[in-house]
């Protein structure tokens, strides 16, 4: 597994530890620096204390994700993996290698079939995550309102028919740009997922230990969170199986 190992923005903020004149691009390099001499550990431990001060990128947990792999842990670098791709939807190193770590992983969970337009809106939003959206709905509103206020203001007859086009296009970018934008807000805001970290958890069928049991999930799985109450989470599998585990054995994205 190859590292992303380019200088980024927020790598420049200053970091603490170990000295106060030391950056969080020198932990990093020498995270890097670890993995290549194949000390997985101390890279992780690098990596880490790097988060821990708040500073976050899709490179550094994509190489955190490398690193935990290494060591065989799954479930952290599925983690890991997992929160990169929410900075990144589009990296294409972080989706090909946590397609790599979900195949050693226990379960093969089958997802319930979706509507044809669900379908499309998981793709767009591949395509254009939530911040790309964004800009592209206000672009095309500033267009729309200038296209207009050219035509009624200053347009000369022979520049008219290019406007009403320009016009109508942005108008018809508008109307799934709006509703890919609002699907996202929601989603976002909603939608709660986590990976199991614990080996093996048989969910309930209500949060008490004295409940019947539903299903057994193992390490590395992805799940849903639906609500908790106490000590436990209610999950949903992608196959639509609900239960309840200990809000310990999983840890949220």
């Amino acid at each position: 597994m190859k590292l992303h190992v380019s200088i980024l923005v927020f790598l420049t903020a200053s970091f603490a530890a170990p000295t106060a004149s030391q950056t969080a691009l020198d932990v990093f390099e020498r995270g890097n620096a670890f993995y290549r001499e194949g000390e997985f550990q101390k890279a992780v431990e690098a990596y880490e204390a790097i988060l821990e001060q708040g500073q976050v990128s899709a490179a550094l947990y994509y190489n955190l994700g490398n690193a935990y792999y290494r060591l065989g842990k799954l479930a952290p670098a599925i983690l890991a993996y997992e929160r990169g791709l929410l900075l990144d939807p589009n990296d294409p190193d972080i989706k090909h290698n946590l397609e790599l770590a979900n195949l050693g992983t226990v379960d093969r969970i089958e997802p319930l079939p979706k509507l044809f337009f669900v379908e499309w809106l998981h793709a767009l939003s591949a395509v254009l995550p939530l911040r790309t959206a964004a800009w592209l709905f206000a672009a095309c509103w500033i267009v729309l309102f200038g296209a207009l206020a050219t035509m009624f203001a200053f347009a000369r007859p022979t520049f008219l028919r290019s406007l009403r086009v320009i016009s109508l296009t942005s108008l018809v970018a508008l109307v799934p740009l709006g509703f890919l934008l609002v699907t996202q807000v929601i989603e976002s805001r909603s939608r709660s997922d986590a990976i199991v970290t614990a080996s093996s958890v048989t969910a309930k069928s209500s949060p008490d230990t004295q409940s019947i049991d539903a299903f057994v999930i193992h390490e590395g799985l992805k799940v849903t969170l639906t609500d908790s109450v106490g000590e436990w989470v209610k999950i949903v599998l992608a196959d639509g199986k609900v239960g309840w585990i200990q809000s310990r054995d999983c840890e949220r994205i």
